[in-house]
């Protein structure tokens, strides 16, 4: 199942969407996305913990 993340269900003013296939995959997604995009510095526990609370599955065939 694919996994989804809302930039704006993180808490930025941002459009993104990202999605990948595993968890990990998608956590560093939006782990490079908050460092490229908004400037982030460093990627805290407490930035993980956030981006693991708004993690969507998808079901097969639905893209977003």
């Amino acid at each position: 199942m694919e996994k989804l993340i809302r930039c704006r269900d993180v808490g930025f003013d941002c459009e993104g969407v990202i999605k990948a296939k595993t968890e990990t995959e998608v956590l560093n997604l939006a782990s490079e996305h908050a460092k490229i995009v908004h400037g982030l510095q460093e990627i805290t526990p407490e930035i993980i913990t956030k981006i693991k609370s708004v993690i969507v599955d998808l079901p097969e065939g639905k893209t977003s």
